[in-house]
């Protein structure tokens, strides 16, 4: 029965509002970079757009399911008022999402051309769109981090009924995007909108995890920061890894037909994944595992630790 007298209905009518503009900077954001790009030269708009489309694609399978995997156990968690819970799940979904995004990010830097040619360059899609489109991408790829923590982050305050944060941080980050992007245009063209985009994406999840610590007493920040160093160091071995095939593919098999293109591309990622999976181990990356089992089940268990 719909009954809008229902104390629980009408505070989730309440909180959808600002939870809805909460969520909206990344869209927002999109839309003032299509703007500004219609003053840049022609095929800009649809550099930037397929680019973040790029991006955006392991937000979509690595963020946004640990989010999703972790709001369950989260809600439940502030339900009861349990911090110190809510601090080791919080923790252990930034530390999956972060074995799983870095290298992520890096590839995407690293492979950005070839993978631009490989899904993109046909019929009046030419070179130039590709290596413009994969400037593009490597600008925007650093926020793909800041992406995932947002949607970590967000959904957090308000299962603590906390709606006016999300929305604070989300609407600097809109002002810090547009000033960004109106410096960095004159400057780089439109790569400058892509890594402005990235740069306002960074304070949001900046501002979102100093305003978490603070409301939490801490987010076992000492683990995630060692967490992230040792996976940055292994995913940098992975890129050099990755790159050098990539250039080793390129100058042994020529041509430019779909099959060449996917040789180089997949070779390269097989490569960099096994030099990746190497590197953890040395590493003794310990959500190594954890983000193993992301790949191969919905759902598993968040990595647990100790809260600081």
């Amino acid at each position: 029965m719909l009954d809008f007298k229902d104390p629980a209905l009408r505070e989730v009518l309440r909180m959808m509002g600002p939870g809805t503009l909460g969520l909206a900077a990344v869209q927002i954001n999109v839309f003032v970079n299509t703007y500004l790009a219609t003053g840049q030269p022609q095929g800009a708009v649809s550099w930037l757009s397929y680019a973040f489309r790029l991006m955006y694609l392991p937000i979509g399978l690595f963020g946004l399911s640990i989010a999703t995997a972790a709001l369950p156990d989260i809600a439940h968690h502030a339900a009861v008022d349990d911090v110190p819970a809510i601090r080791r799940t919080m923790s252990g979904a930034l530390r999956m999402m972060l074995m799983l995004n870095v290298p992520a990010t890096i590839g995407l830097m690293v492979l950005a051309k070839p993978i631009v040619a490989l899904l993109l360059e046909r019929g009046r899609f030419t070179p130039l769109d590709t290596a413009s489109t994969a400037a593009a991408l490597v600008c925007y790829a650093p926020g793909l981090l800041a992406y995932s923590v947002v949607k970590i982050a967000s959904p957090l305050f308000y299962s603590l009924r906390d709606s006016r944060t999300p929305v604070i941080a989300s609407l600097g980050s809109v002002a810090v995007n547009l000033a960004l992007n109106l410096m960095l245009v004159r400057a780089l063209g439109f790569r400058g909108l892509a890594l402005g985009t990235a740069l306002a994406a960074m304070f949001n999840a900046g501002s979102l995890l100093w305003l978490l610590r603070r409301r939490l007493s801490g987010i076992d920040g000492g683990r995630i920061a060692i967490t992230f160093l040792k996976i940055a160091a292994a995913s940098l071995v992975m890129g050099a890894v990755a790159h050098l095939t990539a250039a080793w593919l390129t100058s042994s098999l020529a041509g430019s037909s779909t099959a060449v293109k996917s040789v180089r591309v997949f070779g390269a990622m097989g490569t960099g994944v096994l030099a990746l999976m190497a590197a953890a181990r040395i590493f003794r990356i310990e959500e190594f595992s954890q983000a193993v089992a992301v790949v191969l089940r919905r759902r598993p268990p968040l990595p647990a630790g100790p809260a600081v």
